[in-house]
């Protein structure tokens, strides 16, 4: 027990978050460039870049330059073990940043220093909330035109009801970054010049705030005395975030953040479990699978569920249970991944993620835990669908085939698979948040399934989960149809929003949710 506890304090399991392009990912290969897990960052900018980043490891990320599954990184730094989860930055994929922030304990925010705070941040700022999970805030791209600091931690509290407390100020007289000050020690760090080859990478000078501009240094000053200091328990309350700038790409900042999430992100905590119960880390192994990914090594068609160990000391070659289906695994194969990189796991304690090769009756959202200890925690709710499609083989001769990749994609959670009770497997729709899913999801069926994908449009426009009762009574009605998830669960089709609001208006007594618990 006191060895879990000890590991347990010394593990750090967080998540970036940002909207699409504030620099999420080039923050994310800076992070492993400093704790050395890599030896070269190449930052996302276009499909024509020279080297894909480490994290995004799919072929289709790397042709498009956007990140849209989650990487997983453990990594060391002074003598901490962090966890890093790099969830999708494209708004479309905003379910499996859903699903992966239920297994961190606290997130990065990235910011664009020119644009604020932008849509798909707001968004998953509110997932962050909902769910209770305290963010340190990075102010990005310092080293271009941006508007002052203090308009920017202006906009911070008006957008998001969130108060910024300033870790590091920028210093950037004139319209031009040079560095930051440390506000806890006075220390400036000065941004001195590109490296040789044109690389940019930033050489840290460090001096006293005494050496910088005037109108810099009043500011901190200024800061100082208005008490704009970080207060702990505000931070772990979700009421104030630390707030850093820099800028990732010119790698500058980058560590004081890194240093940042070590002493302020919380390690791991009792997880509340179904009954309202806490489960103590330092109790028998426990573990939430978040997600589940096939095919990342194309070679082995094999399948990993990444688990995030909640309580207790996982062995490898232990028997596990799943709470949903009560069914016994040995979890024989254990991986830490990295990318499409992986290395056998042999013991992991709470706050870190293993993933169990091959484990076929895993889903997002399922408990595992021993057997002399059960527990079940809640399930992972995801958002109900805004894109629909009928999906059809392209080529008959590959039904086997594509109906296999059909059901691997839903489990994933890469789309949602509907059908209807009449029609089966005949004709599944995909269901879709966002329509860059149908790519994807298209995209794999053909390259790792071998069986092209025809998507036919549908008349629905408007999804709602519902229940036993409300499906029984909406197939009475017009302009509405019941399909159902792999699960059974009833998920209601309109034709129209109109026709959702009016039925939601009209019948009070039905359930119609906008959120879907697996």
């Amino acid at each position: 027990m006191a060895a879990v506890l000890a590991e347990a304090a010394r593990r750090r399991t967080f998540a970036i978050i940002s909207h699409p392009d504030a620099g999420k990912t080039t923050l994310t290969e800076k992070f492993l460039l400093y704790a050395g897990a890599i030896q070269q960052a190449g930052a996302v900018q276009s499909r024509k870049a020279e080297r894909a980043t480490t994290s995004d490891w799919l072929e289709l990320e790397q042709q498009r330059g956007i990140s849209v599954t989650s990487a997983v990184a453990r990594f060391e730094h002074d003598g901490y073990v962090l966890n890093l989860l790099d969830t999708p930055g494209h708004r479309d994929f905003s379910e499996d940043t859903y699903r992966v922030l239920s297994g961190v304990d606290a997130a990065v925010m990235v910011i664009d220093a020119a644009r604020g705070v932008e849509p798909q941040t707001e968004k998953l700022y509110a997932v962050c909330r909902a769910r209770g999970t305290p963010v340190i805030t990075f102010v990005n791209k310092m080293d271009r035109p941006s508007p002052e600091p203090l308009e920017i931690l202006d906009d911070l509290e008006a957008t998001l009801g969130l108060v910024g407390q300033p870790v590091t100020w920028p210093i950037k007289p004139q319209g031009k970054f040079e560095g930051v000050v440390d506000r806890r020690d006075g220390r400036a760090y000065r941004f001195l010049a590109n490296t040789p080859g044109g690389a940019r990478v930033a050489q840290e000078d460090e001096g006293t705030v005494a050496g910088v501009p005037t109108e810099v240094r009043e500011e901190v000053e200024l800061l100082d005395a208005i008490g704009a200091d970080v207060d702990v328990e505000e931070f772990l309350a979700g009421t104030s975030t630390p707030v850093f700038f820099g800028s990732a790409l010119s790698n500058f900042g980058v560590r004081l953040l890194l240093d940042a999430v070590v002493a302020l992100a919380p390690s791991p905590s009792a997880r509340e479990d179904l009954v309202g119960a806490h489960r103590p880390v330092e109790a028998p192994f426990s573990g939430l699978v978040f997600k589940v990914q096939a095919n990342l090594d194309p070679r082995h068609r094999d399948r990993l569920a990444f688990v995030r160990v909640c309580s207790g000391r996982f062995e490898r070659g232990t028997s596990l249970t799943c709470a949903r289906t009560g069914k016994r695994i040995t979890a024989k194969y254990a991986h830490a991944v990295f990318g499409r990189d992986r290395e056998t796991v042999d013991e992991a304690f709470p706050g870190d993620v293993i993933g169990l090769v091959n484990a076929t009756d895993l889903r997002a959202g399922d408990t595992l835990h021993t057997d002399d200890a059960p527990v079940t925690f809640p399930p992972i709710p995801t958002f109900t669908p805004e894109h629909f499609a009928t999906a059809h083989p392209a080529d008959r001769s590959r039904v086997k085939q594509f109906r296999r990749g059909v059901a691997q994609l839903d489990e994933e959670g890469v789309v949602q698979v509907l059908r209807h009770d009449d029609l089966g497997d005949q004709a599944p729709i995909w269901a879709a948040v966002g329509q860059l899913q149908f790519d994807v999801a298209s995209w794999r069926m053909a390259n790792e399934f071998g069986a092209p994908v025809r998507l036919e449009g549908t008349r629905f426009e408007v999804a709602r989960a519902t229940d036993e009762d409300g499906a029984t009574a909406l197939e009475t009605m017009r302009d509405v149809e019941v399909y159902r998830r792999e699960s059974g669960a009833p998920m209601a089709l309109f034709r129209s929003r109109y026709v959702a609001e009016r039925i939601a208006r009209d019948h009070p007594e039905l359930t119609l949710d906008t959120l879907v618990l697996s």
